[in-house]
């Protein structure tokens, strides 16, 4: 269920010159949160647009530094150490994070779900996975997954899993609400526009340097350098769930990375889905779902939501959208 890298690529087209206001488009590749966030500001100068980056990175570290379940001393992994034991007290960001993950996973009937971190422990996609796992391995730990037994407590705000073994991450979800944030923390301060991109997680707001909006293009990923459509992104943001960065193949079958919490086994039918909402966090986590849910059951549930766009390709690299989704291919 992690998401790493896009399947479907991101080709972000932005002004780095002067616009009819003498705005600059600043830009920086940073390694955080595990992986490659690219931010990019408009502002006055180059001196003022790092400013601004530097302040932005800082708030994406403060994050990880309470969603990360690979910091020992983290919010997370707290709760994580603690499952079926005690309660851990926590702020009130990670509290208000964990009851929007819940009510995601209500909406997607578990297919979007952050208790899916206990599958970390059977299933490896760094190259180091020999074999497969059993499938009592795979019903044991489906016994330890389950958002139903994400206990909250408002009034004490704390957080307790009840089963031992139990383990949350935001695998998928946090890299888009550390956009998010970044994003709040820049306008904020007066930054006009920019992107916030966290290895194809990414929030927009304002336009480029030269007054056009930003505009993001989808390729195919059977052949990268070929974009099939441009699509505006205005105030806005997009997420990508893809099968083929992360995978491991096991007699000439391949199995990809994202996994249904529900079965424990990794999803199949669906290349890669791109979803368009406001929030990026949303983004986030309803990628990982429709990719989990599938091409028809997926779409059906974008078109249920006010202000949210899904683009599918699916096993034959054929694409499908949303009813609000216009593709245009010139």
């Amino acid at each position: 269920m992690k998401k790493f890298f896009l399947l479907i690529s991101m080709v972000l087209l932005f002004s780095s010159v002067r616009g009819q206001e003498s705005l600059v488009a600043v830009k920086k590749s940073l390694s955080l949160m595990g992986t490659k966030f690219e931010i990019t500001v408009v502002a006055d100068n180059q001196d003022l647009g790092y400013i601004y980056i530097n302040e932005a990175t800082a708030e994406i570290e403060r994050i990880e530094g309470i969603i990360s379940s690979w910091k020992p001393n983290s919010e997370t992994s707290l709760i994580n150490k603690n499952a079926g034991i005690k309660p851990v007290p926590v702020s009130m960001e990670l509290f208000a994070l964990l009851e929007r993950a819940i009510k995601l996973s209500e909406l997607t009937s578990g297919a979007f779900d952050v208790s899916y971190a206990a599958f970390d422990r059977i299933w490896n996609f760094n190259g180091e996975m020999t074999t497969m796992p059993t499938a009592s391995e795979i019903e044991n730990t489906i016994a330890k997954v389950g958002y139903q037994n994400i206990i909250l407590d408002k009034e004490k705000q704390t957080v307790f899993l009840a089963k031992k073994g139990m383990k949350i991450g935001f695998g998928a979800l946090g890299k888009g609400y550390a956009a998010d944030k970044a994003k709040e923390l820049l306008v904020g301060k007066g930054v006009e526009g920019g992107i916030i991109n966290a290895s194809g997680d990414l929030t927009t707001w304002g336009t480029q340097a030269s007054g056009k909006n930003w505009v993001v293009g989808i390729t195919n990923p059977l052949a990268k350098d070929k974009v099939f459509s441009w699509l505006p992104v205005i105030e806005s943001s997009v997420a990508t769930s893809g099968n083929y960065e992360k995978y491991v193949t096991f007699k000439g079958e391949r199995y990809s990375h994202i996994i249904d919490p529900r079965t424990g086994y990794p999803s199949k039918g669906v290349n890669s889905v791109s979803i368009f909402a406001k929030k990026a966090e949303l983004c986030d986590a309803l990628a990982t779902a429709v990719f989990i849910m599938g091409r028809d059951s997926g779409i059906h549930l974008i078109n249920q939501i006010d202000g949210v766009e899904v683009v599918v390709v699916d096993n034959e690299n054929k694409v499908h959208k949303s009813s609000g989704i216009v593709l245009d291919s010139n």
